[in-house]
């Protein structure tokens, strides 16, 4: 590389004469070799035969250098940085070897996510690209979580697809790779870490509920479970964490910014403390933020003709969710609640809460609250919930929200959503259908759980807020 400081450097004339003085000398030097040996009787035969060995000497000067390179070696010096140099060009000139003896290009590939333990010394991490490299295997991105006795690397591999997981997992061990785990990965996976990771933080900055998305998207298939300081009933529940957070091999515990504590499990795999790191730094990003939700809405026209309006709700919306509560017959709370009348207030503070999913909220022109439906992150699961106030159902608003609660768990990657109804609740049961999704049915004394699968679902396209023709979108 050239500096700025070098690149700007003063040409001088002095140089210049000097480069003239020796081209002049040269031409004189060579003008009075040529008359000196020309005059002789075999002059031209020397010229010609200096002009040959010359060109000669050239030629294999030139093809001397490109085969051999005289580049000193790099000076990597002797701390841990430079034990990382040495294993990084150990592997490249591994795979170099392995794959100049065999030229051969792989047909049909897959894509794994695999993750094994290593001894931390020079030359580790070779060995297990030659492994990788005699069976034809790409290395697309590599993570390295150093830990106290070794070294966790994280590979993205594009393999055979002839090649079994089985094999694979074996001749890591034989390279000395420990307690490795492998599952199949898809295109998704192609972003490199500090993009994802980016674009998660992003996320979460533009809303509270993206969090517990955010953290299960870093961290892989995981469960994860936001535990309230409070119960519903407004007594402790003894959910606490350092600030700092708690890490114990598979389960990881965060302190919550609302209160309480977020707990986070992967019993097949540990977490690393460079995982950790990651996820406190997101739980600290939201706790900075604040309380926030995105404040887009949609103004929709009812059949009769009169407007409505779908957007997010929060915990600034409880005492308008109370008001409606009120209003709502005992019916349809129970319905919705599946249990004492009497406790559906309590329930609101926490369905309203970012922390455990999303609600969306339908409003008329005059800003009453008439609806409600919750998205609610459930471990693993997601659960889907609605509540339509009695003199505005059988209008197509419920089965408006749940289509829309749909689609925001498939934007959240969701696998499933089910709802818990009772098994008379034909309306529940009729919004369900209208989904075209596949269904599953559980009945059980009277409880009815409708789980559909998303694989389906076709992903809605997030637009500004518009206003609709009247009974376009209601008609189902």
């Amino acid at each position: 590389m050239t500096s700025a400081k070098s690149a700007r450097r003063p040409h001088h004339w002095r140089r210049d004469l000097i480069e003239l003085a020796a081209l002049f000398t040269a031409v004189a030097v060579a003008d009075a070799v040529a008359n000196l040996i020309g005059h002789q009787p075999d002059g031209p035969y020397l010229l010609m035969a200096s002009a040959v060995a010359l060109v000669a000497t050239a030629a294999f000067h030139t093809w001397w250098a490109r085969r051999h390179s005289h580049a000193p070696p790099p000076d990597t010096g002797t701390g841990p940085e430079a034990a990382d140099a040495v294993d990084a060009v150990d592997a490249v000139d591994a795979v170099d070897a392995v794959e100049g003896t065999d030229a051969e290009e792989p047909g049909e590939t897959v894509l794994w996510r695999m993750r094994t333990t290593v001894r931390d010394a020079p030359g580790t991490l070779a060995a297990l690209c030659i492994a990788l490299a005699g069976h034809r295997i790409d290395i697309l991105t590599l993570q390295t979580h150093p830990l106290a006795d070794g070294t966790v690397d994280e590979f993205l591999l594009r393999a055979p697809a002839a090649l079994p997981a089985q094999q694979l997992t074996r001749e890591i061990s034989a390279a000395g790779g420990s307690s490795t785990w492998i599952e199949r990965a898809d295109a998704h996976d192609l972003v490199d870490t500090p993009t994802r990771v980016l674009g998660l933080a992003t996320r979460t900055a533009l809303d509270a509920a993206e969090l517990p998305l955010a953290l299960r998207q870093l961290l892989g298939r995981c469960t994860i479970h936001s535990l309230p300081a409070l119960s519903i009933t407004g007594r402790p529940t003894g959910e606490s964490s350092p600030v700092e957070g708690v890490l114990e091999d598979t389960v990881m515990r965060l302190r919550d910014p609302s209160g309480g504590v977020i707990t986070v499990e992967r019993p097949n795999l540990p977490f690393t403390p460079t995982e950790f790191a990651r996820a406190r730094a997101l739980v600290e990003l939201d706790a900075r933020l604040g309380p926030r939700v995105p404040r887009s809405e949609d103004v929709l026209t009812l059949p009769e003709g009169n407007e409505i309006t779908v957007r997010r709700a929060d915990r600034g919306d409880l005492d308008a969710a109370l008001a409606m509560h009120g209003r709502c017959s005992e019916s349809t709370l129970g319905l919705r609640y599946h249990g004492p009348v009497r406790d559906a207030d309590r329930y609101l503070e926490h369905l309203l809460s970012p922390r455990f999913g999303r609600t969306l909220a339908v409003q008329t022109a005059s800003g009453r609250l008439v609806a409600l439906g919750h998205l609610l992150w459930d471990g693993d699961e997601t659960e889907v919930a609605l509540i339509v106030e009695d003199d505005w159902q059988r209008r197509g608003i419920g089965s408006e929200l749940l289509a829309r609660l749909v689609a925001l768990a498939v934007e959240a990657g969701c696998e499933s959503v089910y709802a818990v109804t009772q098994a008379h609740n034909t309306g529940m049961v009729a919004a369900m259908r209208a989904l075209s999704l596949p269904l599953d049915y559980q009945i059980e004394e009277g409880t009815l759980v409708v789980t559909a699968r998303l694989a389906a679902a076709p992903a809605r396209q997030s637009a500004p807020p518009v206003t609709e023709p009247a009974d376009q979108r209601f008609r189902r």
